[in-house]
């Protein structure tokens, strides 16, 4: 499938400071892509440039064949949804959502029933007459998507749209807007900087590391597989070995695993569930890791305990385990070889 937005080398500087550098990165018609990264690292600006309210000094970005970033804001089949919603205060519901189309020039006659299609779709179809100042937070965020679907756009995207949101209404409202885009069928570009969000929503998630992307996967596949190091600590939490590499093996401290990599020193990425306990030491098997290790702190998490453990040569690990009581002393652990993910170097990307 071809893809339906195509960024290629785009860069952009605010004097001095680079902003972004050299993004490539595609939207698939239909996918919810979520652009993810810390303050400062480049998604907002990025949104922008797609949307036209920057100008990139590099680059191009094309949209189903044709050339996007030389055209003006209004002739993009692309809509934002802003963190702060800015609607209209002196107007309703429906003068809000239909504020666009009479921009436009749309007729009259079709107007309100695209106003009362865009309103249905979000389940604000009672709310014609009302004002947004009578509006929670979330039904809020439901007109303002409203009135960018209505301009029937091949693109939404979305900077931050939940984060005024409480916790709660932010938790239904990720549920809500997934079950919008799929039932709407156009893709999404969400900007974010909360992973668990960015987990939650997103087919795909590129993360934005400075200016720059720092991997581009399925949550699954950044979570499971990690690039860098960056990568394996800003998504979730992970622990992070520096091992020497010699003869196919890998060691860390007393730890050694298979390694078929070249010799020197290598990082790897270890997340806190794959350390498990066990009763005792696997029989010839050199693809489980076995170690003994005492409990420093006890984090309780619910159904997880978060443990922080040493080594006998000392070594600090994180290992989340069931909760299972209260835990002192020294436990035998194990984990597999294959869940020591290798990463890149720090420098590369």
């Amino acid at each position: 499938m071809a893809p339906l937005l195509n960024i290629r080398s785009i860069a952009k500087r605010f004097g001095a400071r680079h902003v972004l550098h050299d993004i490539s990165l595609d939207v698939n018609p239909g996918e919810f892509l979520t652009v993810l990264g810390e303050s400062g690292s480049g998604k907002t600006t990025l949104l922008r440039v797609i949307a036209g309210f920057e100008q990139p000094d590099a680059g191009e970005i094309w949209m189903a064949g044709e050339r996007l970033d030389t055209l003006p804001p209004y002739r993009r089949r692309v809509n934002t949804v802003f963190q702060h919603y800015a609607l209209f205060p002196h107007l309703s519901v429906f003068e809000n959502v239909a504020y666009g189309l009479r921009v436009q020039g749309v007729a009259k006659s079709e107007v309100g029933s695209r106003v009362e299609k865009a309103l249905g779709m979000v389940k604000m179809d009672s709310y014609v007459a009302s004002a947004p100042s009578t509006l929670s937070g979330g039904q809020q965020q439901r007109v303002a998507l409203a009135r960018a679907l209505v301009n029937r756009p091949r693109l939404l995207l979305l900077d931050e749209p939940l984060s005024a949101l409480d916790a709660n209404l932010r938790r239904q409202m990720q549920g809500e807007l997934k079950t919008l885009q799929r039932e709407v069928g156009i893709a999404f570009l969400f900007v974010t900087h909360d992973q668990d969000e960015a987990m939650a929503l997103s087919d795909r998630i590129a993360l934005l590391r400075a200016g720059a992307l720092e991997q581009v996967a399925s949550p699954r596949e950044i979570y499971s597989r990690p690039a860098t190091a960056y990568t394996a600590q800003f998504i979730g939490q992970a622990n992070l070995l520096r091992a020497e590499i010699a003869n196919g093996v890998a060691r860390w401290g007393a730890l050694a695993w298979p390694c078929d990599a070249a010799v020197g020193p290598a990082d790897f990425s270890l997340r806190p569930e794959h350390i498990r306990f066990t009763a005792a030491p696997p029989a010839d098997d050199s693809h489980t890791v076995c170690f003994c290790a005492s409990i420093v702190r006890q984090i309780f998490c619910g159904a997880t305990d978060l443990l922080e453990i040493t080594c006998q040569s000392g070594h600090r690990l994180r290992a989340r385990v069931p909760s299972r009581g209260v835990l002192e002393g020294e436990y035998r652990f194990e984990f597999s070889a294959a869940d020591a993910v290798r990463l890149r170097e720090g420098g590369e990307r």
